[in-house]
């Protein structure tokens, strides 16, 4: 598979889309980076330039290899060697169920099979929802999926993602990239462990509709985390960077990040934890270290890589901010060639919507 991917500063929406672009030629899909105010122009320049092009977007701070800005336009174009239909789900609040056929049917376009085909989404909520909705069409084909949460748009104002030219809300903006010519592989990246001699504990109160944690084995939950790690209670919150919680899921942990102290013991989170779910408290480990053992498997595993995309957690962006690493971290993924991808508001991966982590498709 070919792509070839498009960088510009430039506050100007026209001037932005000639730069970006320039080289761009017949692309048979597009992904695009901006920001929210510009997302929606920029999506229909780009629709009118190309119209043969298959193209779905996002908006919020986005990278590629080096350089990286809330403010900017980043356009990636899959050129030769690869397949793509793009789509869209509705009503993720409600009903995405009633748009699956939308998936199917992009699967079905491009012959989607294992190992060479991936599909990539960006969604503005619901995630949980969206994430079962999406097995639906996946579960048994062995197409690997990721994603990321809308993040980063103006207080009141609503998440967008653009498909064709087109903005759309309560939405997932989904494009099924087979590559023709190669394989395709999925990576997570997790930076936190179990904390040393730490106790599985039981979820046993919770309000999925309000993503709040109640009891942990029948207890407050900000008691249990409190008197496990020693931190008092108004500083869990502050605490997510340093020890969030992780679900377990057979041999795998998925994390789950503190977002608000409630009244009563509880809190809410990022993602939902379901009762009788089995949870560990993390704490972060050697990133640095955990960062280059990713980079080194993706190239024992890659000959040639045409394209790494990617989606970076806003708490892991804050985290390597503060600590002076994100910069660094840029230039260490650039060592594997086209690194893009954006910061999310939680990410997704297969079957799973996670927080405070890397998700990663690889092409070559």
């Amino acid at each position: 598979m070919q792509s070839k991917v498009g960088y510009s500063a430039n506050s100007d929406v026209r001037e932005a889309v000639d730069e970006a672009t320039r080289g761009i030629v017949n692309p048979a899909g597009l992904i695009i980076m901006t920001d929210h105010e510009r997302l929606p122009e920029i999506a229909a320049i780009l629709q009118r330039r190309y119209p043969d092009a298959q193209t779905i977007g996002t908006s919020g701070i986005n990278y590629f290899n080096r350089q990286s800005s809330d403010h900017n336009l980043i356009v990636t174009a899959l050129l030769d060697g690869v397949s793509c239909c793009a789509g869209y789900l509705t009503r993720l609040s409600s009903a995405p169920l009633g748009d699956l056929s939308n998936l199917q049917e992009a699967i079905r376009a491009v012959g989607g099979e294992k190992d060479n085909t991936l599909v990539l989404q960006y969604c503005t909520n619901d995630e949980e929802r969206l994430t079962t909705t999406l097995n639906v069409a996946l579960d048994g084909t062995g197409i690997h999926m990721i994603g990321g949460s809308v993040f980063g748009y103006p207080e009141g104002e609503v998440g967008q993602v653009a498909v064709n030219g087109r903005i759309y809300e309560d939405a997932c903006a989904f494009l099924v990239i087979k590559n023709e010519t190669g394989k395709v592989r999925v990576y997570r990246e997790n930076i936190y462990d179990r904390i040393p001699d730490g106790k599985p504990h039981l979820v046993t109160k919770v309000d999925m509709a309000t993503k709040s944690l109640f009891e942990l084995d029948h207890c407050p939950a900000a008691e249990v985390y409190s008197e496990e790690l020693g931190i008092p209670k108004e500083r869990i919150i502050d605490n997510v960077l340093q020890n969030p919680m992780g679900r377990v899921v057979g041999d795998q942990i998925y994390i789950s990040s503190q977002k608000t102290m409630l009244s009563n013991g509880g809190m809410t989170l990022f993602k939902i934890l379901n009762e009788n779910d089995t949870i560990y408290f993390l704490e972060l480990q050697n990133y640095q270290d955990i960062n280059r053992q990713t980079i080194k498997q993706v190239q024992a595993d890659f000959k040639n890589i045409s394209l790494a995309i990617s989606v970076n957690c806003i708490y892991r962006y804050l985290l390597f901010t503060k600590n002076g690493y994100y910069n660094r971290f840029l230039g260490d993924m650039s060592k594997l060639g086209n690194y893009v991808g954006n910061i999310g508001g939680g990410e997704q991966i297969d079957k799973q919507h996670v927080n405070q982590t890397m998700v990663m498709a690889v092409f070559d």
